[in-house]
């Protein structure tokens, strides 16, 4: 599979999952009785949830250029084994928790509180690095391959999480409603857990 198109899946499966965005943005606009506040709020859902996933990916980047790809491959996929026994164990107890009334920096802090949280950045980077060192010279991670690489990788993946957050968000505030939360939802955390640590695995292997 392209690695862009994993790109834009991992994009879509965080607008999927209510925990990201969506279902505070339409709360938010349900409270204060408002379409525009839904749309408002989109912006820094996405931003926040951007930089979160920047800041580690050009850090693993920089990391990159120091260390060997292979040492590289194994602690990324330690770290990801480690963040999916975290997030199994401690993931529901430390939520991060925002009052109705934040203002847009405050969603923006939340949502890049929440990427964090769920290692969001961290997934991308089993994609990204094979990208990167593919457009630097000799099939290795350079500056000046890797930025331009990165960039667009983190702009493929936030395009496909901002119309899903925003579609859904959308679509629950116009016409669905929350109601239907309460007959039952996907436990997309579960999902999530089980391809951190699977995705951790295949590197390590």
């Amino acid at each position: 599979m392209s690695p862009w198109l994993v790109l834009a899946g991992l994009g879509a499966f965080h607008g999927l999952n209510p925990a990201m965005g969506w279902l505070f943005a339409v709360a938010l606009g349900l409270h204060r009785n408002s379409r525009r506040i839904v749309f408002l709020s989109l912006l820094p859902i996405a931003l926040g949830h951007a930089v979160s996933i920047a800041l580690l990916v050009f850090a693993v980047v920089v990391v990159g250029l120091i260390v060997d790809q292979r040492i590289l491959e194994i602690m990324a996929g330690m770290l990801l084994l480690g963040w999916a026994a975290y997030h199994a164990v401690y993931g529901h107890r430390h939520r991060v928790r925002v009052g109705m009334q934040t203002g847009m920096l405050g969603l923006g802090f939340w949502s890049f509180l929440m990427a964090t949280s769920h290692g969001a950045g961290l997934m991308l980077v089993p994609v990204i690095i094979p990208l990167c060192l593919a457009s630097g010279s000799a099939g290795e991670l350079t500056a000046a391959g890797s930025l331009p690489v990165s960039l667009a990788a983190i702009g493929v993946h936030m395009a496909a999480m901002l119309g899903l957050t925003a579609a859904i968000a959308i679509g629950v505030y116009e016409w669905i409603g929350l109601a239907f939360l309460r007959r039952g939802w996907i436990n997309l955390d579960a999902i999530w857990i089980a391809a951190l640590a699977a995705t951790g695995l295949i590197l390590i292997a």
